[in-house]
């Protein structure tokens, strides 16, 4: 892939530029998710020899630059899990590794209440065997997309099922269905729900890495008017993201064997950085980052690689808010010790 030419950091164009730092944040394979003007960080592993996943929650106050841990009981031991927001009110958990077991079970905490929520699935729902290192995708505030690797710890399968995942949070339930289409085995992938152009819009849940491959996989389709167009988060990143791909050459192909690497979605871009890659013996921790640019057609890949080996990152997370784009956690270049650091995204132009 062609790289972008040189800008004045360090000879690239961006940078992970620090606002915060707290020991509680120090994790990986964590989850953090953005509600209220607040992150919310759960589980994850504190270091790189843990073999039990972390209990906690730890909530982050973005413009104080404060981490308090929550004081909520009952919090999901989790870690390669992934959340989303709900109804403004809700933070719902879904699978991951509980130190024992990978698990499909929700909990959820009521922000309201401080209380979390072990939620119970309904007669009907038909769970995957087991999930971890997959992703979860609001559709709605009733309705997940779950897609990647499920199975139990000594059997894994030759593909990935996707998953339809109803939530009702008035009667604290949830209800899983199997999806017709299927996707390649995957796990430490991303996914981001894009715009579609052309004579059909709508949006299309895309998946990034995870597997050998560099191509993504569709992992739903729907027409205009199916998924509820939010107002844009970051219009002001959006518009530095088109800048920054307008002046750099395109390439068709992504990364290949890509892992438990980070994806936000800002607008019709999706920013991936980070991560592991699957094809080196040595070295294997990344920190370039990626801008997929869903406007054209095909849609078209923009690698900004990075010369500072302290941004590397594995296991991490990215949230967007308020026009910014935040780095929480994740092991660095040893692949072991987690990093206290919340960043934001300096983009230079």
């Amino acid at each position: 892939m062609a790289a972008a030419s040189p800008g004045r950091a360090g000879g690239s164009r961006w940078t992970w530029r620090p606002v915060a730092r707290d020991a509680l944040l120090a994790r990986a394979f964590h989850s953090c998710t953005e509600l209220r003007g607040r992150l919310y960080v759960v589980g994850g592993l504190l270091s790189g020899g843990a073999t039990e996943p972390s209990g906690d929650t730890v909530v982050l106050d973005v413009v104080g630059g404060l981490a308090v841990r929550e004081g909520a009981r009952g919090g999901p031991r989790r870690s390669h899990h992934d959340a989303a927001a709900l109804c403004g009110r809700w933070l719902c958990t879904v699978g991951g590794w509980d130190g024992a077991r990978r698990l499909a079970s929700v909990a959820a905490l009521d922000t309201e209440r401080g209380e979390w929520e072990a939620w119970t699935a309904e007669p009907g729902s038909r769970p995957p065997a087991g999930l971890s290192g997959h992703t979860c995708t609001r559709l709605s505030d009733h309705e997940l997309r779950v897609a990647g690797r499920e199975g139990g710890t000594r059997t894994q399968r030759r593909y990935g099922s996707i998953y339809s995942l109803r939530l009702d949070p008035n009667a604290r339930t949830y209800c899983y269905t199997e999806e017709s289409c299927r996707s390649a085995s995957r796990s430490g992938h991303c996914a981001a729900l894009l715009p579609t152009r052309g004579p059909r819009p709508g949006h299309q849940l895309l998946l990034f890495g995870g597997c050998s491959s560099a191509d993504p996989e569709v992992a739903g389709q729907w027409g205009r008017g199916k998924i509820k167009e939010e107002p844009p988060q970051a219009p002001g990143l959006m518009a530095q993201l088109g800048k920054l791909v307008s002046i750099s050459q395109g390439s068709p192909q992504g990364p290949r064997g890509l892992r438990y690497h980070s994806c936000s979605v800002v607008g019709p871009f999706a920013v991936l950085f980070g991560g592991e890659t699957l094809t080196r013996a040595r070295d294997t921790v990344c920190n370039d980052l990626y801008v997929y640019d869903a406007r054209t057609s095909p849609a078209l890949w923009f690698r900004f690689p990075c010369a500072d080996r302290a941004l590397k990152r594995v296991g991490h997370r990215t949230c967007l808010w308020n026009d910014q784009l935040y780095l929480v956690g994740g092991f660095g270049e040893d692949g072991r010790t987690a990093s206290p650091q919340v960043c934001t995204l300096d983009l230079y132009l």
